[in-house]
């Protein structure tokens, strides 16, 4: 689990960094920032989606974990969470003009989608190394200063979703291991890819677009019965 602890840490301590300095810049910067990282995560996700061998496997893992997400009301969960915890941290009048909810939905999917965080987890939970977390939290915390610069302190409490997140991967690793072949890793990547790109976009066109990426969530785990399921008919 020290993976996933420093993993957090990093998250909070650049989030609370990055509100501090949040103050020292204009609004029209903070606008522009905001586009260029949105413009980031996009390039970020189509590297990894593009790496899919069967487009057939991200279009039904993003179809049917789509469907799953609605059932179970994820991105609902993950607003009223955001909105819960804001009520209670944030002092009425003050905080981060609306944004506090939509930092930590949106910091939480950037930090929980991709194969760092699956990856990273099961070599901490099978081997005790931390290698992989350890890259990852240096580049989270680099971008949780950035983040919360620009969307404020709920970014900091994206911290919780992904230490139980990576923690629960961790701890169920030598039960998840033998099922993740080179084909599934790949597949699973590439529909986490997917999604980052949604995140870029929701980030660009802000209040006028917005894919419900939670609700697709569990198309990165839908790729695993589906990739064996093809394998089985060698499609």
């Amino acid at each position: 689990m020290l993976g996933t602890i420093v993993n957090a840490a990093a998250i909070l301590l650049g989030a609370i960094l990055g509100n501090f300095l949040k103050t020292g810049f204009p609004e029209r910067i903070k606008a522009t920032v905001m586009q260029g990282i949105g413009l980031v995560v996009i390039l970020i996700g189509l590297s990894m989606a593009l790496k899919t061998q069967n487009a057939l496997i991200v279009t039904l893992s993003i179809v049917i974990g789509g469907v799953i997400g609605e059932l179970l009301g994820i991105e609902e969960w993950l607003n009223r969470l955001g909105l819960k915890l804001e009520r209670r941290l944030v002092p009425s009048g003050r905080g981060d003009d609306g944004n506090f909810a939509k930092a930590f939905v949106t910091a939480s999917l950037v930090y929980c989608v991709g194969a760092m965080a699956i990856m990273g987890s099961l070599e901490s939970g099978l081997t005790g190394h931390h290698n992989t977390l350890f890259v990852k939290s240096i580049l989270d915390g680099i971008t949780s200063v950035v983040f919360a610069s620009s969307l404020g302190i709920g970014v900091a409490f994206a911290a919780i979703p992904v230490f139980l997140y990576q923690g629960g991967i961790t701890l169920a690793a030598s039960f998840i291991k033998p099922l993740l072949t080179d084909a599934i890793i790949l597949e699973m990547s590439a529909t986490g890819g997917l999604l980052i790109f949604g995140i870029g976009i929701n980030m660009l066109t802000g209040n006028r677009l917005q894919i419900k990426i939670g609700n697709l969530l569990p198309g990165i785990f839908v790729a695993i019965p589906i990739v064996v399921l093809l394998a089985h008919f060698h499609m």
